[in-house]
């Protein structure tokens, strides 16, 4: 079976991967300790996993016998650098209203 490849958007889309990644920020886990905070199978909550290790959202490391799921940088990069563009954008226009404001007010 292989791993649908996503973009970020469609990545973060799902409530329980958004859950999974808010989990990380707290601790890295293991499948078993993700998966009891979910009303789905460990085959579900695994499958959501991959596709956050194949987006680059997550990482696996081995710790003992354990694979520790931990946050990855990588994924967050096509998101930060898409609201970046918004930002910008939503900058300019925002100086553009106050020099207009300006401009109407010292009239």
């Amino acid at each position: 079976m292989t791993t649908p490849t996503l973009d970020a958007f469609q990545v973060i889309a799902d409530p329980s991967r958004r859950q999974i990644l808010g989990m990380l920020t707290q601790n890295t886990h293991n499948i078993n300790s993700l998966a009891e905070n979910f009303d789905m199978s460990r085959p579900a909550v695994s499958k959501h996993v991959k596709i956050l290790q194949s987006a680059g959202f997550i990482s696996i490391q081995e710790i003992g016998r354990e694979r520790h799921c931990i946050l990855n940088q990588q994924g967050f990069n096509e998101l930060k650098t898409w609201l970046n563009y918004f930002d910008k954008f939503w900058d300019s226009k925002l100086k553009n209203l106050e020099a207009i404001l300006n401009n109407k007010s010292d009239k």
